[in-house]
């Protein structure tokens, strides 16, 4: 039978690090947090992955394409070394062999979500790229990609800095990758997933320790 975890796209899903349920990869060393997933190891899936200290991954293609951003330690593989803030995009067809020293590593992976035709790869060092202003005060932004409706950026928020009320069409999807990102329905502090459905809104705001996101909007299904 297909694992199929937040395989409902229409509903809004929530993930926060006192939920996280680690389970062993086939490869020793290699944990996965699950986050959504509709297959069995070749799947579309959304995941943490945690690398222990000098492990290794088998050579794999990128047969649905993969996204990542390494948020602690460094990841490695034959093309060169990834450190913490590294975006990196493989496309379709693509291949490598992850192999981890001695930092070991965590990355948020997205699996086997690319369009066909979205070829681009790419590698950005995001602490070393430019912010740009938000669309209002205390926001500033680092577009990453973006492909027909996709676009994914990283959002810094100021303390204490308040957001409209916005529809997303397409779905967004969020990770938090440093303080705590809040709205109408909850607090989500650094670690927490978030993925909110094809024309859902909210207001989000952030108090006193300000936020670090990922977000990815357009990506949804209708």
């Amino acid at each position: 039978m297909t694992t199929r975890i937040n395989a409902d796209f229409s509903q809004r899903v929530v993930v926060r690090p006192e939920q996280y349920d680690w389970v062993a990869s086939p490869m020793p060393g290699v944990e996965r947090m699950m986050l959504d997933r509709i297959g069995d190891e070749v799947a579309r899936a959304t995941s943490i992955v945690r690398y222990a200290p000098n492990s290794a991954f088998s050579p794999h293609i990128h047969s649905g394409g993969e996204e990542f951003l390494v948020l602690e330690g460094v990841f490695s593989d034959e093309h060169r070394d990834y450190g913490k803030g590294s975006y990196v995009r493989n496309p379709i067809g693509t291949s490598h062999t992850p192999k981890i020293g001695a930092e070991g590593a965590t990355i948020f992976v997205k699996l086997h979500q690319f369009d066909e035709a979205d070829k681009e790869q790419k590698v950005i060092d995001t602490s070393t790229q430019p912010w740009l202003p938000g669309l209002v005060g205390g926001l500033q932004v680092m577009p990453l990609h973006e492909y027909g409706t996709e676009r994914v950026a990283l959002v810094k928020w100021a303390p204490n800095t308040q957001f409209n009320s916005h529809q997303h069409w397409g779905g967004e999807e969020i990770f938090v990758i440093e303080g705590t990102f809040h709205d109408e329905y909850g607090s989500y502090p650094a670690g927490s997933w978030l993925r909110s459905p094809h024309f859902s809104r909210h207001t989000p705001f952030t108090k006193e320790d300000g936020a670090l996101i990922y977000v990815k909007t357009g990506h949804l299904p209708s």
